[in-house]
């Protein structure tokens, strides 16, 4: 995975802009760059400061190529560790290629993606999690996107990921001085001690790996399903939302046969609407395939938007958002064309359906008209306040599924650990469970030895310049 000597890359998009940045890293980035470079104020190279902009010359064996801004970055004070040189140069491909091309003939090697990234990982500039956020700070699309990326970067998870193997580690030695001294029926802990450490520790790692299902969708958008029966408006919510026509609109039942997805940002946070086929019985093959579809979305989606209209049966309502229901949907039961009734929502309609349901799920219910795009504010906001409540009472929260992994088995560990001082298990046995804890842990930072696999899958996912 990485190269030695010194890397190469262009670190802006490709094709024709104002500028491009062109990168180097290594034990020769600041020699190469001497023979390449004239300063326009004729200051020799040595006396060119650090951390400092110089306007000067690219020559290629006398071939004026472009004029230039260089800048030093001494190591370790730099993003790598190592020295690094970033010319900026005017954005042609042409330009770029010759100033690259004339580094690599001088023995500079082509740098792989990821591989600015990597090498500052390796030189202790930052630790494995900073780093995997680095890239999610890049591809973040949404100021909520955004945010996750901030909180891991500044160090928040890292630094909790230290405490808990720090806690481990511990408790890993509190284990086996029991056993170094079992023959002295010398007592370190008891096991109640022992027990009540471990119910900690299992508590703060499951509360991090829960804040997956948040942090994950946030990274890649709050799946949202638009659900109810046929010609209740369900793609006409769908076209005003995106304030187009995303879906053919028809007074014919069963006009959506299948699932038709976009995504939209609101407030900052992305969500991705499902519009489903109408919900009904079925002897149209094509028709019924879309409705069993309808269902396979709604498992899959955050929120439900159950929309009905005013002439719905309660009771129907009520039966089909059972059968839609999961664990970790929120559902908004949604009376849309209230248009026809000067804009006025039926409480009582309300009130009969949430009877119906018995107060065994939690609804949250409003009107709606989608000819109006102001009635849809209140829609918007909800689903906002939804994201935000979350969000709030999450903490620390994760997005990278190699992280949940990590701790989805050192919870798996701890299990087996509890279960063996229930059965008093021996130590050693205990110690196995532990050791296998802490390493899933410490992957997450990096803090065990460099799996060349692992660094491969992480770093590969970046792009080229970084």
């Amino acid at each position: 995975m990485l190269s030695d000597g010194t890397i190469i890359a262009l670190a802006t998009p490709s094709g024709i802009g104002a500028i491009g940045i062109i990168r180097l890293s290594g034990p020769e980035a600041f020699e190469l760059t001497k023979i390449n470079f004239r300063s326009k104020s004729k200051k020799s190279w040595d006396k060119i400061s650090y951390k400092t902009s110089v306007l000067g010359d690219f020559i290629i064996k006398n071939e004026f190529i472009d004029e230039i801004l260089i800048t030093k970055f001494k190591g370790p004070y730099s993003y790598t560790g190592e020295d690094v040189i970033e010319i900026s140069c005017h954005g042609s491909s042409y330009i770029q290629q010759r100033i690259i091309t004339r580094y690599l003939d001088q023995g500079v090697k082509a740098a792989k993606a990821g591989e600015f990234t990597l090498r500052a990982y390796l030189n202790k500039k930052m630790d494995l999690s900073h780093a995997e956020a680095v890239a999610d700070l890049i591809a973040s699309e949404t100021a909520s996107a955004h945010q996750l990326a901030i909180q891991q970067i500044r160090g928040g998870f890292s630094k909790k990921m230290k405490g808990l193997r720090k806690e481990l580690i511990n408790f890993k030695a509190l284990i086996e001085l029991e056993l170094d001294f079992s023959e002295e029926e010398v007592e370190f802990a008891n096991i109640d001690k022992l027990k009540s450490l471990l119910n900690e520790l299992y508590k703060n790692i499951n509360n991090l790996k829960e804040s997956f299902s948040y942090g994950n969708v946030i990274k890649n958008g709050i799946p949202i399903a638009i659900a109810g029966k046929p010609n209740v408006g369900k793609s006409s919510l769908l076209n005003a939302l995106f304030d187009e026509e995303k879906a053919i609109v028809s007074n014919i039942p069963g006009t959506t046969r299948d699932a038709i997805e976009d995504t939209l940002v609101i407030k900052g946070i992305l969500f991705r609407f499902i519009d489903t086929a109408g919900l009904r019985e079925t002897k149209d093959l094509v028709e019924a395939i879309g409705v069993k579809k309808s269902f396979e979305k709604v498992s899959k989606a955050s929120i439900l938007i159950y929309l009905y209209q005013r002439d719905s049966n309660p009771k129907e309502i009520a039966n089909e958002i059972r059968k839609l229901k999961h664990k970790s949907l929120k559902v908004f039961v949604v009376e849309n064309k209230i248009d026809n009734f000067n804009y006025n929502f039926s409480f009582s309609l309300a009130k009969k359906i949430s009877s119906e349901l018995n107060k065994e799920i939690d609804i949250t219910q409003l009107g709606i008209s989608s000819k109006n795009p102001e009635s849809l504010i209140s829609l918007q906001e909800h689903l906002v306040n939804e994201v935000n409540n979350i969000k709030s009472n999450a903490g620390i929260i994760i997005h990278n599924i190699r992280h949940y992994n990590a701790l989805k088995s050192a919870l798996e560990a701890i299990v087996l650990i509890q279960e063996g001082i229930d059965k008093n298990l021996p130590g050693d046995l205990l110690s196995i469970e532990l050791k296998e804890a802490i390493y899933h842990i410490a992957s997450i930072t990096g803090n065990i030895d460099n799996d060349q696999d692992i660094l491969g899958a992480i770093f590969s996912q970046f792009c080229i310049g970084k």
